[in-house]
């Protein structure tokens, strides 16, 4: 199926590996120009290099702390620069430390809110005016399923995707007469490196073996396994499609079934 991606210029933050790098390299595999950011140069440029390899296409990178503002609005205006345009925008950013209420300090919480909620900020208040101009956009979080059912543990998570699920919703009523759309994406478990630490951390505290873990997790989805990367990012791709030009202001979960609520 043609997603229509072929010269669009996507954006996808956090994209040295796991879920962000598996959008990137998606969007690359449909055709579009794509440009990649993260904190390690050296994993971030690991990355462009595989992608450029797999799909033959050239990819953008450049090392960037989505915390900071004005590092995010220089990204931006970079990748503007380079392509001449913005069609697609994918916030992401590693989750916030899994830790219990009363183990959370303040520092943490203030950390997780700029990590979590304001680097989607500060890239929406980038890449919306460059769309609107063109009257044509997709910005896209990805989140969790914590945000439709809380993850034991994770409250930072729990929290603040929240807040990004009520910061996307919010401008998917505002810009979308303006061709925009507005979603996320809600990954259950998938076997990225952050399900691995969290795996590390359950076996540590319950006594069992990672492998346990990953059935235990399995265990609780109706398809009986967890997920794969690629698996969400055709997802994200759909949604930044020609194809998806009627769905806005969703947050849809790639979790096998694993949330039980209807909506």
């Amino acid at each position: 199926m043609d997603l229509g991606l072929k010269g669009r210029v996507a954006i996808v933050a956090a994209a040295s590996k796991g879920l962000g790098r598996a959008v990137a390299e998606e969007f690359a595999r449909d055709g579009a120009e794509v440009a990649i950011c993260a904190r390690s140069a050296a994993n971030l440029k690991n990355a462009a290099d595989a992608i450029r390899k797999s799909t033959g296409r050239q990819v953008f990178s450049q090392e960037l702390d989505v915390t900071r503002a004005d590092a995010v609005h220089d990204f931006v205006a970079a990748v503007q620069k380079r392509f001449g345009r913005i069609d697609i925008c994918v916030t992401n950013a590693g989750g916030p430390p899994s830790k219990k209420f009363l183990d959370i300090s303040l520092e943490d919480w203030r950390n997780a809110f700029e990590l979590t909620l304001m680097s989607a900020v500060y890239f929406a208040r980038e890449v919306l005016p460059l769309m609107r101009q063109r009257h044509w956009g997709r910005l896209i979080a990805i989140t969790s399923v914590s945000v439709k059912q809380p993850i034991d543990n994770l409250l930072l998570s729990n929290s603040l995707r929240a807040g990004v699920t009520g910061l996307m919703r919010s401008l998917a009523n505002e810009f979308g007469p303006e061709g925009i759309t507005v979603n996320c994406v809600c990954p259950g478990y998938t076997l990225t490196e952050r399900l691995d630490e969290l795996a590390e951390i359950q076996a540590k505290n319950a006594g069992l073996s990672r492998e346990k873990i990953f059935e235990r997790l399995g265990a609780h989805v109706p398809l009986g396994r967890v997920g794969k990367p690629e698996e969400l990012a055709a997802v994200v791709a759909f949604l930044a499609s020609e194809r998806a030009s009627y769905v806005n202001g969703c947050s849809i979960a790639v979790d096998g079934g694993y949330v039980k609520s209807l909506l």
